[in-house]
């Protein structure tokens, strides 16, 4: 569980309630029902009209890593590529082959494969790093739909705004229904800002650090596989990747 994350949006509410209260407000006044509607609504189908479905229906799984951050192994995954290296060095790489099929990461998996079919090191490495380009714009497109969401929401928010102040300039007549109408058009505004800046941009800001994590952790897996294909002293590539670890 990631503290910080909940520290944070407790923070943020905290401060932003805490000050309305200072002003003399009333925490009671920023709930505004209608507000909240055209706010989440607007912004949800914008952002539905922009992504693919696969692509909004990940950005969205993905959110549980603000919380929950996804693991990402580099030491054991060190501890693995030096066993691969000297395995291969003292029985060859055909060897390797073995262990294949308990290797559960498929990119891993086909990386090792390589290793084993004696593929040209730097083949290898041309034919991995399609794959982590591949991989990298699929995740960070899902990641760039919260991105999109702290875009749209400050605009939906002016336009709940111009509806509420619409509301209030149809019942100039009838001063029951001022308040209620100015009301939902500044808390729209509310809504739209604060969703984008404490909610949105933070998560998708956090989704795109641990994508450069996962990255990072495969180059570090294909500069391992590459110096076992050149027969490098496992040494070497222990040296090598201890500086991926952070």
């Amino acid at each position: 569980m990631d503290k910080l994350s909940i520290a944070g949006l407790v923070l943020g509410l905290v401060a932003i309630l805490g000050g309305q209260v200072l002003e003399g407000g009333h925490v009671g006044s920023l709930a505004q029902p209608a507000a909240l509607l055209i706010v989440l609504g607007g912004t949800l189908g914008a952002v539905m009209l922009q992504a693919p479905f696969h692509i909004f229906w990940r950005g969205l799984k993905m959110a549980k890593w603000v919380w929950i951050p996804p693991k990402i192994e580099q030491k054991s995954l060190i501890d693995q590529i030096l066993r691969w290296s000297q395995t291969s060095r003292r029985e060859g790489l055909l060897v390797l082959e073995n262990h294949i099929p308990s290797v559960k990461d498929e990119f891993t998996r086909k990386g090792l494969q390589l290793l084993v079919d004696g593929a040209d090191p730097e083949r290898i490495r041309e034919l991995l790093e399609v794959e982590i380009n591949t991989f990298e714009d699929e995740w960070r497109q899902s990641a760039k739909v919260w991105e999109a969401a702290g875009g749209y929401s400050p605009t939906i928010g002016i336009l709940g705004a111009v509806l509420g102040l619409i509301h209030v300039m149809e019942n100039l007549t009838d001063p029951s229904k001022l308040g209620s109408g100015i009301a939902v058009a500044f808390v729209a505004t509310i809504y739209g800002v604060g969703l984008a800046n404490l909610i949105y941009l933070p998560i998708a800001g956090k989704l795109k650090y641990y994508i450069s994590r996962m990255v990072g952790v495969r180059e570090m897996l294909i500069d391992g596989l590459v110096g076992i294909a050149q027969g490098d002293n496992p040494r070497i590539i222990e040296g090598r990747l201890l500086g991926y670890l952070r």
